[in-house]
């Protein structure tokens, strides 16, 4: 394309500020370009974060995989060898789960509480890292010692050493009739890991929960792997190749699958919702290319004159489009870029002054935020589509203008 269309695209986008109202829809249409596509970044970005927190913090501290079996493991420990041979398994680690009720300074929370064995623990779970006081080498046998998060250690206001009931929801004949079981505990570890498992999860030794159950034989063995996804596939194959009928596999898809299959399908959603938003924000760049060609009419029609031809005036106002859509898109990738990066310090603020508590419901309790690449590029090259597909209607209006008519006035 020659240099004297590309100049004379540029100058129309420089002196179209001479006249106040095409200026005025000058900046209307790049600033709803900027709006659009940097809420469509910011979005994007916070269910980028959201899938990353559940696959490396909640899915890290949580079971990828469970080998369990109907009848209780002989010989975990063969199982659990067998289990790590596979290629495809990063460890394993026997661990056992229930429910109850947690006491405390005449406060009740339901919880659900994990035996675990501390000295195998860290092959399958990243929870030791997340240890605000204490420990999981702090669980030893026949200690009863529990760990809990910290929000569930605020809402019983108990601290490292306290003493806490666990109440177990089976009973136990006496005398006086059937009375619930409980045992006494000692808390000797609070975790932060920033999600439901600090307000609902506590941890104990393996052993002792084997007590709480009643259970002589172990009966779970959680595995990690290295695909998240390939974890169904992966737990088949070890089942299938113990050839054991009352041992099967439960994959974290079948436990957790429907929270991450919500995020893809919200991103998804979201992600069309917002290129509407876009294509909204390109019907202003129609509106302001139809202004510029009103006001640039005389200017055609000189050109035509001069020998101008029909596709290099419809080049003109394409590149004039574009010109308005880069500085646009530009403008907003920056703008949801910046956003991004501190969205998640500006709610914690927010959310520490104002004491919102928006994510209190969710499986995390903060906001986070993570930048693709691809979805940068994605989002630039679909928005500078639409803006080039908007600007040919108003590009062939002024490429078919007549200069006699144009002129007859001047």
């Amino acid at each position: 394309m020659s240099d004297w269309r590309v100049a004379t695209a540029i100058r129309y986008t420089q002196s179209s500020a001479g006249d106040g109202l095409v200026s005025f829809m000058s900046f209307i249409s790049i600033s709803g370009l900027v709006l659009g596509v940097a809420v469509l970044v910011i979005v994007l970005s916070v269910m980028n974060g959201f899938e990353r927190e559940l696959r490396l913090r909640v899915l890290g501290v949580l079971p990828h995989g469970v080998i369990a079996s109907e009848t209780g493991f002989v010989n975990w420990q063969a199982v659990s060898q067998q289990a790590e041979r596979h290629p495809e398994v990063t460890g394993s680690a026997p661990f056992l789960e229930g429910g109850g009720l947690l006491v405390a300074n005449g406060i009740v929370a339901g919880v659900s509480y994990i035996g675990i064995d501390p000295s195998l623990e860290d092959k399958v779970s990243i929870v030791g890292r997340y240890y605000t006081k204490g420990s999981p080498r702090s669980l030893q046998p026949r200690t009863f010692n529990l760990s809990l998060g910290v929000i569930l250690a605020k809402r019983l206001g108990v601290e490292m050493g306290d003493k806490i009931s666990l109440v177990l929801p089976d009973a136990q004949l006496t005398l006086a009739g059937p009375v619930a079981r409980t045992r006494r505990f000692t808390v000797s570890g609070i975790f932060q890991v920033g999600s439901d498992i600090d307000k609902g999860q506590i941890f104990i030794n393996l052993q002792d929960g084997l007590r709480l159950n009643r259970q002589s034989q172990l009966n779970a063995i959680r595995i990690a792997t290295n695909d998240l996804f390939a974890a169904p596939r992966i737990l088949h194959e070890i089942v299938t190749g113990l050839g054991q009928a009352e041992i099967y596999g439960n994959s974290w898809q079948r436990r957790h699958g429907n929270l991450y299959e919500a995020i893809q399908m919200q991103k998804s959603t979201m992600f069309m919702l917002l290129l509407m938003l876009i294509a909204v924000a390109g019907f202003n760049v129609v509106s302001n290319l139809v202004m510029v060609v009103n006001e640039k009419k005389a200017a055609i029609a000189i050109l035509r004159t001069m020998g101008a031809r029909t596709n290099e005036i419809l080049s003109i106002f394409v590149l004039h489009g574009l010109l308005i859509g880069l500085v646009g898109v530009f403008l907003g990738l920056a703008l949801g870029v910046l956003v991004s990066n501190y969205i998640t310090e500006v709610y914690e603020l927010l959310d520490g002054v104002l004491q919102l508590g928006l994510m209190d419901e969710y499986f995390i309790h903060y906001l986070p935020a993570e930048i693709l690449i691809d979805d940068l590029v994605q989002i630039g090259s679909i928005s500078i589509f639409i803006c080039f597909i908007v600007t040919l209607y108003p590009a062939r209006i002024a490429a078919r203008a007549n200069p006699v008519e144009a002129l007859q006035y001047e």
